[in-house]
């Protein structure tokens, strides 16, 4: 592997993670992840900063405005390995994979049980952005137009990616590899090309399972916004 290419890929720390209040959401991050946004402390997270609870507050002012410092924190990581892979998109030295868990690795945790919690909206909402972009080139190319908005494809997608990050234990247990390992990030990418180069259903088994569905809308009760009968 070209060493120089992966060390673009996977850039240095950025100047502003030498700081104390980059400590101190570090420190949010690990407490967060551990304990939950509700069960963690600004005074716990301030021992592991090694900075006094005043000084917290000081930076960030409250409980609220550390986790958006947070999600802003992992947003800038995910939109600037995004910024690389699409302006080297088929480099063949680099594995994405390692270098998205290398990017967040260390924020495993918290990703994982803010996204079960329902948190972490901006990176959700970010990730689903970039995946709209990927999207729009790639429906340049498509032999059919597409039967779901933009948005929607973006969203179930990055709920799909995503989904390893929380359910990763099962899927090391099933396949019998630790996903979160340099061992694991071949195997995921491996799987995933395999996965996106091979699509399931052809345009003619697709077409006529959105007719069937569009025949069952036709003929089913209409559902309010709720999901239920008016």
């Amino acid at each position: 592997m070209d060493k120089s290419r992966l060390a673009v890929v996977m850039t240095g720390p950025d100047p502003e993670d030498l700081t104390a209040r980059a400590r101190i959401r570090d420190a949010a991050l690990l407490h967060f992840g551990e304990h939950g946004f509700e069960r963690a402390t600004i005074r716990g997270i301030a021992e592991t900063a090694g900075v006094s609870s005043g000084l917290v507050r000081h930076h960030f002012g409250s409980k609220q405005a550390l986790r958006e410092a947070c999600d802003a924190h992992l947003v800038k990581l995910i939109s600037r390995l995004n910024d690389q892979v699409r302006a080297h998109p088929t480099t063949g030295d680099v594995n994405y994979v390692a270098a998205a868990r290398a990017a967040i690795g260390p924020y495993q945790r918290y990703l994982a049980r803010a996204l079960a919690e329902g948190g972490a909206a901006p990176l959700f909402d970010a990730m689903v952005q970039m995946s709209e972009q990927w999207l729009a080139e790639a429906d340049k190319n498509r032999p059919d137009i597409p039967d779901v908005d933009r948005t929607t494809r973006a969203a179930v997608g990055t709920a799909m990616a995503l989904a390893i990050t929380v359910l990763h234990k099962h899927v090391s247990r099933v396949t019998g590899v630790e996903v979160l390992s340099p061992e694991g990030d071949l195997l995921l990418a491996r799987t995933l090309i395999d996965l996106y180069s091979h699509p399931m259903l052809s345009l003619e088994d697709a077409a006529s399972i959105r007719a069937a569905l569009d025949k069952l809308q036709s003929t089913s009760p209409q559902m309010d916004r709720g999901g239920t009968p008016p």
